[in-house]
């Protein structure tokens, strides 16, 4: 990954619902933004590059409840996270070579180091592009059985977040409206917990003890070699309802906030061969 803004590439099909999609699209647009705008009365740095993609490129695609879009961009390159909403289609329905094209594209991001994750039953495209084999993953409730019946996919029903793959680049949440516990957990990954924590106030998403699962397991999985940031890492898994955990981290860490901040920054970036 750059040192760039990330970018993040939205996957619409016509099967994907407008609120979903839009939704992971303003948490990410909102990153950085809006905080200062609505703290400060001046709007702050975008974090985050999002665009819509479709094999359509940027020619108009309906989508599901008949909502017309204008895509960013096709599928002719190679974004630093791909996110797919959703596929609103019945559990029964046939999905091999349905989504040739996209299926190709993701696996082409995924030997280039692309981060893919999924909201709700959009697991299953990473399931008929193989990158699920051998790997855990979750899904939307009543998909389960379905992304069960792929070779050697580990389903975990009631798992609010699954991180798999080599470099923890396969990211899949539940079902429902987990696309905004996906959307924060990236923004917590990407840039860190505390603007996650500021859209999470801005959006009002609630954060029931399954939605604060991804905070707690990106700090117990991403232990540093800094030995104060894994202590605040391990602190955080346990004490993320705190009221403002990030300024007791930095009353745990013992460092001054422009310390801790910068520590924290390089502790936890993710290394080269995992980007």
């Amino acid at each position: 990954m750059s040192m760039q803004k990330p970018t993040i590439a939205l996957l619409a099909i016509p099967e994907v619902a407008a609120s979903t999609l839009y939704g992971v699209y303003d948490v990410f647009a909102a990153a950085g933004r809006d905080w200062p705008a609505l703290i400060e009365g001046k709007a702050g740095e975008p974090l985050f590059v999002p665009q819509v993609v479709a094999r359509t490129g940027s020619r108009d695609l309906t989508i599901a409840n008949g909502v017309r879009i204008v895509p960013d961009a096709g599928l002719d390159w190679v974004p630093d996270v791909v996110c797919i909403p959703e596929i609103m289609l019945p559990p029964e329905a046939v999905l091999e070579g349905r989504y040739a094209e996209e299926v190709e594209w993701l696996k082409r991001c995924h030997v280039n180091g692309t981060i893919l994750a999924t909201a709700c039953s959009g697991a299953l495209l990473l399931a008929e592009s193989g990158l699920l084999r051998g790997e855990d993953a979750t899904t939307h409730w009543a998909y389960c059985d379905v992304l069960g019946r792929y070779p050697d996919v580990r389903v975990h029903p009631h798992r609010a977040l699954v991180i798999g793959g080599t470099g923890s680049r396969l990211v899949m949440a539940g079902g429902g409206t987990s696309w905004s516990d996906l959307a924060l957990y990236l923004v917590a990954r990407l840039a860190s917990v505390d603007e996650a924590m500021h859209l999470a106030k801005l959006f009002l998403i609630d954060w029931h003890a399954a939605g604060q699962l991804p905070f707690a397991m990106l700090a117990r999985t991403r232990q540093a070699e800094d030995a104060v940031i894994a202590r605040c890492q391990t602190w955080i898994a346990e004490h993320y309802d705190e009221p403002s955990p990030v300024a007791s981290l930095i009353e745990v860490s013992g460092l001054s906030e422009r310390s801790f901040h910068r520590r924290f920054r390089k502790a936890t970036r993710l290394p080269p061969e995992s980007r």
